[in-house]
């Protein structure tokens, strides 16, 4: 019986998803704009491997294994699938509940090479995304070997999100033999907006090398205060203004590159003195300065179609008191769905940062956020907390605690942003280091 609503429900859930919004698979060609003069990410149609994007490619890919894949829609008794919204519906109809639910975990994994351990652990808890931080990354060879070693275990599920913090300046992930970037400070301080859509590219296109499809950046949050030490540098500049137009020029380099950009960190970190990294931020502003302000980067991202956002830990006291943005239903759902229309994807800034851990326990923050109406939670560090953190899921969905179609209503987002942006598992041969590098030190020579 419960397949048998499950059936009926799925069809209505993704209709009701678009005509909420969603952005379709389909969108006409420049449907995301440009920040110099390209037309953004085009329809998401998969063209020889890549998404194609008037001539921008992605991984040198053959025809692979795609999140939707239409060499294999056929339905019962011989007919066709009419369009791709069709394609993902069949798609989620065909998921167990653990394959969702681990869709919307985004993982960070320990050494530097696939092992036993790890390829047991991806097996169990069958993660949506992977997040690599500079402890993965020894060189340039290793680390393309790493990545081409997660898509081979992954290779008969869902491509990954495999995804990097690579801003420029201070937060780089990627090996050392490649050269350093600029910190968003500098780039601001070229009062060349253009430089900032030109290093979004060069960004996108050293990371795409080596197969990560994802860029935890840009940072949209605004230097206001000078006594925030996480954010500092990495921040455009002090007024919206500048960090909503550099930001956007990033934002559109990085994805016209063909990577997905997540915008950060939602509702903005830029005024707090607390690093979130150690303790919970709070933030004591009303919603009128926050609209003018904070949330002016983010309300720019969202009418240029901002494809992923990630909300940060900092408890908005004038918001919600009970629950840091990251939990909170007020913040995510009524916040920056309802009320700033973003219809993308909502990621989880780490919830084994100590905003967290101080004061919940990975199961409680993980079920809480859900609810609040996150689409993907990150846990960085401890196979045994990711472990958890799914279980607790998955056991609030079979307690009736989270409805199984919010569930669906995530995955819905998920996979058609991994369709938009041709997600497969298909490996690297090699990566042009030399041609990398030049390309870093041209524009650093500008």
């Amino acid at each position: 019986m419960k397949n048998i609503i499950r059936v009926l429900i799925l069809p209505v859930l993704v209709i009701a998803l678009m005509m909420s919004g969603c952005r379709q698979v389909n969108e006409k060609a420049g449907g995301s704009p440009s920040g110099e003069g390209g037309n953004g990410v085009s329809d998401g149609t998969v063209s020889g491997g890549t998404v194609d994007k008037n001539g921008s490619t992605g991984a040198d890919t053959a025809n692979d294994q795609y999140i939707l894949d239409e060499s294999s829609g056929s339905k019962a008794g011989g007919l066709q699938y009419n369009n791709r919204d069709e394609l993902l519906m069949d798609k989620l109809s065909n998921m167990t509940l653990e394959e969702k639910i681990g869709q919307m975990f985004m993982i960070g994994i320990e050494g530097t090479a696939m092992n036993d351990e790890l390829e047991s652990h991806l097996a169990k808890i069958l993660p949506g995304g992977i997040i690599l931080f500079d402890r993965n990354a020894d060189n340039p060879e290793q680390l393309l070997e790493l990545i081409n070693s997660l898509k081979k275990v992954n290779s008969d599920r869902i491509p990954l999100f495999i995804s990097v913090d690579e801003e420029g300046g201070r937060v780089s992930r990627m090996p050392p033999q490649l050269h350093e970037m600029p910190s968003a400070e500098a780039i601001g301080q070229t009062d060349d907006p253009s430089a900032a859509y030109q290093f979004g590219k060069v960004q996108a296109e050293k990371i795409k090398a080596f197969g990560f499809n994802m860029n935890m950046a840009p940072v949209l949050d605004i230097r206001s205060n000078p006594q925030n030490t996480v954010i500092g540098d990495r921040a455009f500049g002090n007024t919206p203004e500048k960090v909503s137009k550099y930001g956007m020029r990033m934002m559109n380099g990085i994805r016209d590159s063909g990577v997905i950009a997540v915008v950060k960190h939602f509702p903005g970190h830029g005024d707090t003195q607390v690093d979130s990294h150690y303790d919970l931020p709070v933030v004591d502003h009303d919603f009128d300065r926050l609209e003018s302000f904070e949330l002016a980067p983010f309300k720019k991202a969202i009418e240029d179609n901002a494809d992923a956002v990630m909300v940060a830990h900092i408890l908005m006291s004038r918001i919600d008191a009970g629950y840091p943005a990251s939990l909170s239903e007020t913040v995510i759902n009524g916040l920056l769905r309802e009320k700033m229309g973003f219809e993308g994807v909502v990621i989880t800034d780490d919830m084994t940062m100590a905003a967290i851990t101080k004061h919940y326990r990975i199961e409680e923050a993980a079920v809480r956020s859900i609810i609040a109406g996150t689409d993907v939670i990150m846990v960085c560090h401890g196979y045994d907390r990711q472990a958890k953190a799914v279980e607790a899921v998955k056991s609030s969905v079979e307690s009736g605690i989270i409805d199984e179609e919010r569930i669906d209503a995530s995955v819905v987002r998920i996979l058609k942003l991994k369709d938009k942006y041709g997600l497969n598992n298909q490996t690297i041969d090699g990566v042009g280091l030399d041609s990398l590098n030049e390309q870093i030190d041209g524009l650093l020579s500008k």
